[in-house]
């Protein structure tokens, strides 16, 4: 199956926004596109990587100093793909493209419009220098409300969510209290299968004792 196929997308997206609402009551539909936008990241970069034969590097260093394979070049522009496709973030920054990055596909958005998008601050490949050894890597993501990422903390986030690609391609999703009509935060897991065209729920409650 084509993982980039328009059946495999419509397919993931509605799984993925089906569980978000009628499971956790996500009401705010931008949300739900945005996190839906996280988990079309997370499928490419998992089709990116069982595709992966090329352990060279890019002759580049990261932000924090490490030296950048081409997978995590590869895979920072399978992140910032769908996130521009999803049409409600705004602002973009990763640990390879480390500057606030307009994502917005518009120069005409005014500051109001801006403020009710989403901005997101990510790591597309955590775990890449251990690639090789074909241990369990990762992304990491987490998404703001409104325009910028800089200077801004953990408690501000509406959501985050981390990827785990190991036997098994997971999403965990971390809701806040008040991003759904639950009133309370809500951490769960959803894992990709049938060739990449369908998320399922496969913990409904993930907490830390």
């Amino acid at each position: 199956t084509n993982v980039s196929s328009s059946s495999s997308i419509k397919n993931r997206v509605s799984s993925l926004s089906c569980i978000l609402k009628e499971r956790y009551e996500v009401s705010n539909e931008k949300l739900i596109i945005a996190i839906a936008a996280l988990g079309e990241a997370t499928a490419s970069v998992s089709n990116i990587l069982s595709n992966y034969v090329d352990h060279s590097y890019a002759g580049t260093q990261n932000s924090s100093g490490d030296d950048q394979h081409k997978l995590d070049i590869e895979c920072d522009k399978a992140v910032f793909a769908a996130i521009r496709t999803s049409g409600v973030y705004c602002i973009a920054a990763s640990e390879e493209t480390p500057v606030e990055t307009d994502v917005s596909g518009s120069s005409t958005l005014t500051p109001s419009q801006k403020n009710d998008m989403f901005s997101i601050g990510f790591d597309p490949l955590d775990g890449s220098s251990i690639i090789d050894a074909n241990f369990s890597v990762g992304s990491i993501y987490g998404i703001w409300p409104g325009k910028g990422v800089l200077h801004r903390s953990g408690r501000e986030q509406i959501a985050s969510a981390v990827a785990l690609y190991g036997p098994r391609t997971t999403l965990c999703i971390a809701l806040t209290s008040n991003s759904t009509n639950l009133d309370k935060d809500i951490v769960l897991e959803v894992t990709l299968v049938n060739d990449r065209t369908e998320w399922l729920l496969s913990r409904d409650s993930i907490t830390i004792k």
